[in-house]
């Protein structure tokens, strides 16, 4: 099994901000944290100044996993996945979070090209934000996200993102991924300013390894080193924080 992240349980800063030079500031800032685990590219960077350029800043401060984050990539039709993750690959991406909501065709079209690619599929299926599924008035069927978890963990996948706002939610993916997958890795948005906690969303995961997401309650904080340290120290105060060698 690989494993994308040092630590058991740990922050990875969400770097959701608009200029390069507040993406440099917050790197900086954060990087040499005990707790900090790699960095979330999303969207908004990578189209403004490109995936290269972004991994060579953090490379230049640490040699942490870069995540790319599409808002949200596995949506597209199936022969886009090749190259999607050659780009990835290419620009020096380690993980890449999809969220396979074109259906089963596109994410294991998806999930095959970026494990040819040597990158670390990170597969989604419930956000966050209300009225996603059906029962809330959203779009997507009740059962999908449990179809998009069951996929991925056949395919091989072993990280997820799951909703960290949502404890009873996260319990009941990990059930289900449990028993696909012998030790399944959760990365977590939907804590901070969103309203979940660091120990509600890991104690729901009884020990497994575990991933806050944190963007703006880190990035607009005005001292970014002290807000992330606090929230390290929150990731690393549960159970387990270190593997077993």
């Amino acid at each position: 099994m690989s494993r994308l992240f040092h630590l058991k349980r740990g922050v990875i800063p969400a770097c959701d901000v608009y200029d390069i030079k507040t993406f440099r500031k917050l790197v900086a800032a954060t990087y040499e944290i005990e707790g900090i685990v790699g960095y979330k590219i999303g969207a908004i960077l990578g189209l403004t100044y490109g995936l290269p350029q972004l991994v060579s800043i953090v490379n230049e401060y640490t040699d942490l996993p870069v995540i790319y984050d599409h808002q949200k990539a596995g949506t597209d039709i199936p022969r886009m996945g090749e190259k999607f993750a050659s780009i990835c690959a290419e620009a020096g991406i380690t993980g890449v979070i999809i969220f396979p909501q074109a259906g089963p065709q596109t994410e294991a079209a998806f999930i095959d090209a970026l494990f040819n690619a040597n990158l670390t599929p990170i597969v989604g299926g419930e956000m966050t934000h209300p009225q996603y599924l059906a029962n809330e008035g959203g779009f997507i069927r009740d059962h999908a996200p449990v179809e998009m978890y069951t996929l991925a963990a056949e395919k091989g996948v072993n990280h997820f993102i799951v909703p960290g706002n949502k404890p009873v939610v996260i319990k009941q993916y990990h059930k289900l991924l449990s028993k696909i997958v012998k030790e399944p890795e959760y990365s977590m948005p939907g804590i901070g300013k969103q309203g979940g906690d660091i120990k509600s969303a890991f104690d729901a995961l009884d020990g497994a390894p575990a991933y806050a997401i944190i963007g703006a309650s880190i990035y607009e904080h005005e001292d970014m080193a002290d807000a992330a340290r606090r929230f390290c120290a929150d990731a690393l105060g549960t159970t387990g924080s270190e593997y077993e060698e």
